[in-house]
């Protein structure tokens, strides 16, 4: 392949900067495509830099291109740093052309109209065609968009401190959503999307009592039979979605498709319950059939045999645990976050160690939830009491949030 010398519309001080053959690759479509050439470059380029070139190779072949921000990977990492300064921290030498590739930049994304509530928010789950929040005046909420509740799930007697989405049934247009309450139940309630509908009071469909203290966190079994909560009672209880035959009724009114009509209101029991840990169990998922994953404020990460009810997995981390996240490659990575600013990540694949395979430390207070990209295996969420949420990406070299200027 040839080399040539591409004009970068920057200030870039040449005689000082070490040069790199280096050649661009990506996976984007045309007009995205560029040239595969080898291009020798100063070592002193950054992300800025970088893109200005590749903006430079698709302009050559396009009159009427209009540049846009690329990010950068090397080896699958993310170049957050000068190439020079990136490849004497990975220990790459470049006595070959380097490959780079790049991929569109994701553009800051701008803040939509507050769904305001009347007390603290405790919870949030956007995984529905809504958003269904928990709060502390006693009601869950089901927003249509930002700022437009359609529904108030109304029936706790006390803060809802947890929420979550059972399953959604399209064919019948109505969705199961669960909340856990200080009120040391959980409830399960049928949300029927009612066009124009604007905060209609829905009542539960069934309520599971036998936590002896506040449910922390609640979580749905993927086939959507059950459920599971953790408690501040230590235990984690396992419940049917559906009413069993024998169990206590209770005559509600529920106002469905724009008709009020009667409903038996079922109010279940456990179906079985995990005991080990000795602390709150703050966070539960529920990632596969047969598995449950549950953090601790006792510092421990606990995997579960639903069908033995033993722990086959025990990791202590040396810290509280606020909150659990089961994702990334092949849905197996634990995120965790707790009583310090770092974020950590669990590979349990490995063995002979327990240690975190990532540590990310940018935020300044306790982290108070994770969530993993549903789609990606790189991404994912966290929010802090330091009042931010930070994306983080797996592939970034460096510690760095979605924080974009």
């Amino acid at each position: 392949m040839s080399s040539v010398q591409v004009s970068v519309k920057m200030d870039i001080d040449e005689d000082t900067s070490k040069k790199v053959q280096v050649k661009f690759v990506t996976k984007l479509k045309p007009p995205y495509k560029a040239p595969e050439i080898s291009i020798a470059l100063p070592s002193n380029l950054t992300r800025m830099g970088l893109s200005a070139v590749v903006n430079n190779l698709l302009e050559s072949g396009n009159d009427d291109w209009t540049h846009e921000p690329f990010d950068f990977l090397i080896g699958g990492e993310f170049v957050r740093m000068s190439l020079e300064d990136f490849l004497k921290a990975k220990g790459i030498t470049v006595e070959i052309t380097l490959e780079i590739e790049y991929i569109r930049a994701v553009a800051p994304r701008k803040e939509e109209d507050p769904s305001l509530h009347d007390d603290w928010v405790s919870a949030v789950d956007g995984s529905s065609r809504f958003i269904l929040t928990g709060c502390y005046d006693g009601l869950g909420r089901i927003w249509e968009s930002a700022g437009v509740c359609t529904h108030v799930l109304e029936g706790h007697n006390d803060a809802v401190t947890s929420v979550g989405i059972v399953k959604t049934i399209e064919d019948e247009d109505n969705t199961v959503v669960a909340t856990g309450s200080k009120d040391k139940t959980v409830k399960l309630w049928k949300v029927y999307a009612e066009p124009r509908a604007e905060n209609l009071k829905i009542a539960a469909y069934r309520t599971l009592r036998g936590h002896t203290a506040s449910v922390q966190s609640v979580a749905a079994q993927p086939t959507a039979n059950m459920v599971c909560s953790g408690s501040w009672d230590c235990r984690i209880n396992l419940w049917q979605t559906e009413s069993n035959e024998g169990e206590d009724t209770v005559s509600t009114k529920k106002r469905k498709k724009g008709s009020k009509e009667e409903e038996t209101q079922s109010e279940g029991e456990a179906v079985s319950t995990l005991v080990g840990h000795t602390q709150c169990v703050s966070s539960v998922v529920w990632p596969e059939h047969g598995t449950i994953y549950s953090g601790s404020w006792d510092h421990s990460i606990r995997r579960w045999d639903v069908e033995t009810g033993k722990d086959t997995l025990n990791m202590f981390c040396g810290k509280v645990i606020n909150c659990i996240d089961v994702g990334g490659e092949s849905s197996a990575l634990i995120a965790a976050g707790g009583s310090d600013p770092i974020l950590r990540i669990w590979d349990p694949r490995k063995p002979g160690t327990l240690a975190p395979s990532f540590q990310f430390s940018s935020h300044t207070s306790w982290i108070t939830a994770c969530k993993w990209h549903s789609r990606s295996w790189f991404h994912l969420l966290s929010s802090s009491y330091d009042g931010k949420v930070m994306l983080w990406d797996l592939r970034t070299a460096v510690i760095f949030v979605g924080h974009w200027r």
